[in-house]
């Protein structure tokens, strides 16, 4: 069972440069701050340091780490989610509304929708006589997460079944009516691509399936989740996962871990997938043992591995910058107002891996985790 094989070993070995870390976990919490801290030798699972590595805290975003895992491994890397594209084509006509039924797929961007247009017009159509229509039946109606009413409205997108941009507009900002955005930005491609939308057709009573578009493979959408940490597109994911209801894809997520990793409700407690919600709780020996089980997995750990952000190596600005720690750090990070997190692998100058999580809640700064991935990698 992976549960056994994987655990980690509470007792620390030889815990290098102890008393650093323990002077680094007591003065946080002299400064009133909750710490739980923990870094593992990846092979052994031998623990080099930990400091209430069992302390529930929230996560903020390094619940992508746990949520995204358990969707690589049960779905597997090649999943690809479909949207759906149904009307009644006659003779280059779709005599009524041409209706796009959402499948979950989070990656339907302007880009994509113009591979969708010419399939379109390969299949003969050029013109709509009715209007352009969603079918978000796939999906509930509960739009917005469970614990987000504590977040800033620039970070909780609207989610539905089909939903274009991330469910922002051309500015980048979030809208009340994704519906809207995403009929307005599907019209304008069309006729872009020269399917002229005449809006006067009304519905046909019997639309027929022209076409299945199908998104990136989930070891894509995963990459992009983690390295962005994109909460549109892993809630998305969630819903789906859940047949279309979070509360559903939620008890998945903890399904999979009671059986797989032997991590019940007290080791793994979520809302939704993002880590948005501040009723989420995770600890860092949970974090450890999901990374660690991940990195030994043949069958998804490398797409999950490479999903997570590489310290000075990225084509984007990371928070912190360490020449020393350049391609040698993985990491998964989160920042909530009063939480900060951060969890991923170390590969120590002799070659050997480590595998750690720091959840801070609380008053902090970067450098509060910073400085001690630094004393762990040196």
């Amino acid at each position: 069972m992976i549960r056994v094989v994987l655990a980690l070993v509470l007792a620390a070995t030889g815990a290098l440069r102890a008393d650093d870390f323990m002077e680094w976990a007591r003065g946080l919490e002299k400064r009133g701050v909750k710490v739980s801290a923990g870094c593992w030798e990846l092979e052994t699972g031998r623990a080099v340091n930990r400091h209430q590595e069992h302390l529930m805290l929230i996560p903020a975003s390094t619940t992508k780490v746990v949520s995204t895992y358990a969707m690589l491994k049960t779905w597997k890397p090649d999943l690809q989610l479909e949207t759906e594209v149904w009307g009644q084509l006659v003779g280059g006509e779709v005599v009524g509304d041409l209706i796009f039924k959402g499948g979950g797929d989070p990656y339907l961007v302007t880009e994509r929708l113009y591979s969708l247009a010419r399939e379109l017009r390969a299949l003969g159509v050029k013109r709509v006589l009715g209007e352009i229509k969603l079918d978000q039946g796939a999906f509930d109606g509960q739009r917005w997460g469970n614990g987000w009413e504590n977040t800033t409205a620039d970070a909780t997108p609207a989610i539905s079944a089909l939903a274009v941009n991330f469910g922002r507009n051309a500015s980048g900002r979030i809208v009340s009516d994704t519906d809207r955005v995403a009929i307005d930005e599907i019209t304008t491609v069309l006729m872009d691509a020269g399917i002229s939308v005449v809006g006067k057709g009304g519905l046909t009573d019997v639309p027929e399936r022209l076409l299945t578009f199908r998104s990136p493979p989930l070891r894509m959408l995963v990459g992009d989740i983690n390295k962005f940490s994109n909460n549109f597109m892993v809630e998305t994911l969630t819903k789906k996962f859940g047949e279309g209801s979070w509360p559903r894809g939620i008890a998945r997520i903890h399904d999979f871990y009671a059986k797989v990793f032997g991590l019940g409700p007290g080791q793994v407690l979520l809302t939704d997938g993002s880590g948005l919600s501040k009723d989420n709780r995770l600890s860092a020996r949970t974090l450890g043992i999901v990374l660690r089980g991940a990195w030994f997995d043949f069958e998804v750990g490398p797409e999950f591995v490479a999903s997570l952000k590489i310290v000075g190596g990225e084509p984007f600005k990371l928070r912190h910058k360490d020449e020393n720690l350049a391609r040698r750090v993985r990491v998964k990070s989160g920042y909530l107002d009063l939480v900060r997190s951060l969890c991923g692998y170390i590969q120590m100058p002799d070659g050997q891996w480590r595998v750690f999580a720091i959840l801070l809640n609380g008053q902090t700064k970067d450098d509060d985790i910073w400085d001690q991935v630094s004393r762990w990698a040196n």
